[in-house]
């Protein structure tokens, strides 16, 4: 759905069709349509100010509410209206409509697909800003539940929350990437009409700090993409657009030919990086897969955060440097913490076959995390408790040679003999497409290094009981 601007509604009338569209997808452009053109100043304009969103939420639950800030105006003056109420303003876009608008109101798209959107980025006039993106996406910025912190009675639990509620992703760190996925789908759907851009990975699986850098997967068609040949070409195309049309916007774009190849980029006005590759859609499927982990059990997220910033802290959480990837790290905590005595966590695949199933449609994927209940674990151990015991799990019981990590069935399971597992260090299996998701690691010197730190590390916090003897706790708050 799209939502009014506080300025006017959209040029046709409005038909209500409930529906849910949790990524809310721009219209395509047709030939026909009347275009307004459109510039920014980018290096003078905060646009972070542009759209303020108090709310945002899955599907069609609650409005949206929007403000757009006078930062935006265009060359007509704008001293007849500044004395107007807000749902007063006169219409622009050369609406038809001149009722005022109200706020909060939700206008569905039309069957027709008439709502047309100005391409962004050229020469004159410049309307207010929120008639000029296409909606943010639906997604909840609340949790998908009420969720408390865990207690933390000792000094070691104490210092993980410390370090979760200073670094965990704000919903402002949220707005911003959201807001450039918004503005990127509107110029990539001009080389690709019927494509959509999402925003995966750690900004929405509810593992993000916020130092975390945006991941977006574009996706230009249901069916496979051969990642060596059409990939690359249609990146190539999106790196042009980005180097030609949005200098002004995106920063150092570089298309990086790798195995799953991605343009690189960095949003000149957040200064957020992100990461953008072409139909990764397990991608899109397992980053609301961990999302409903991260909100099942409260002690989910701070163990996660703590162990990701000590595999950074010890450099061996890095892929591209024959390391751990985030994700791999993301599954091993997962894992360790289906396979305790107590279980803390299922497998919701297990226990939610047709919720998790990879044959959902992409448009629905997002209510997963919606339909789980609260998992209720007869565990109680606390988070400085499972952070030694998961150091130990890995540096003294979990046999590397002979299992692979399995999130899907919630315990370790002997290794595959398929040539992908053959000769590897570590084998993590993807919950859906049932990949090697650490198959950067294929140095011995790399994974001894992985299995060294483990070991140190627990014996250290085992002697200490101190979050400092194997992660600066300073140091890692500020690093965010």
């Amino acid at each position: 759905m799209f939502p009014n601007s506080i300025l006017g509604r959209p040029p046709f009338t409005p038909t209500h069709q409930p529906h849910s569209n949790f990524f809310a997808l721009s219209p395509p452009l047709y030939s026909h349509q009347p275009l307004i053109d459109a510039q920014f100043n980018f290096q003078n304009a905060d646009l972070s100010r542009a759209v303020s969103l108090q709310q945002l939420t899955y599907g069609n639950v609650s409005p949206i509410q929007t403000s757009a800030s006078p930062l935006f105006r265009g060359r007509k003056r704008l001293s007849d209206e500044q004395n107007l109420p807000l749902d007063g303003k006169r219409q622009r876009f050369h609406s038809p409509h001149q009722e005022p608008t109200v706020v909060n109101h939700l206008v569905p798209l039309s069957g027709e697909r008439r709502y047309s959107m100005p391409p962004l980025f050229h020469a004159h006039f410049v309307p207010d800003i929120v008639r000029c993106v296409p909606p943010f996406q639906e997604i909840s910025f609340l949790e998908p539940r009420e969720i408390t912190l865990p207690e933390a009675k000792d000094k070691l639990s104490q210092q993980i929350l410390e370090l979760f509620e200073a670094c965990q992703q704000q919903v402002s760190d949220l707005k911003k990437k959201e807001l450039c996925r918004t503005l990127l789908q509107r110029e990539i759907q001009l080389l690709f009409p019927q494509s959509r851009l999402f925003l995966v990975g750690s900004s929405l699986n509810g593992f993000g700090t916020r130092s975390s850098d945006g991941d977006l997967c574009l996706v230009v068609k249901e069916e496979p993409v051969n990642q060596k040949t059409e990939a690359r070409h249609i990146l190539t195309l999106v790196h042009k657009h980005f180097c030609t049309r949005l200098s002004g916007y995106v920063d150092r774009p570089q298309l990086i030919r790798a195995k799953v190849p991605i343009v690189k980029f960095r949003d000149k006005i957040h200064c957020v990086e992100f990461d953008l590759n072409v139909n990764n859609i397990v991608g899109i499927r397992n980053t609301f897969l961990l999302r409903a982990y991260a909100y099942l059990e409260n002690r989910v997220r701070p163990l996660v955060l703590v162990i990701k910033k000590w595999a950074s802290h010890h450099d061996i959480n890095d892929a591209s440097r024959g390391t751990l990837s985030s994700y791999s790290l993301v599954l091993m905590v997962l894992h360790y913490l289906q396979t305790l005595p107590e279980p803390i966590l299922p497998s919701l695949q297990k226990i939610y076959p047709e919720t998790f199933s990879p044959a959902i449609q992409l448009h629905l994927v997002h209510q997963a995390p919606c339909n789980v209940p609260p998992y209720l674990s007869k565990n109680e151990s606390n988070l400085g408790d499972l952070l030694l015991g998961f150091l130990k799990y890995y540096a003294t019981e979990f046999d590397w040679d002979s299992q692979m990590i399995s999130v899907h069935e919630a315990k370790a399971i002997p290794r595959p003999h398929g040539i992908e597992w053959r000769n590897k260090f570590i084998c993590i299996e993807e919950p859906f497409d049932g990949t090697n998701t650490a198959r950067a690691v294929h140095e011995k010197q790399k994974f001894d290094m992985i299995k060294d730190q483990f070991l140190k590390s627990w014996h250290r916090l085992k002697s200490k009981r101190d979050l400092n003897s194997i992660l600066p706790l300073r140091t890692a708050i500020l690093k965010r």
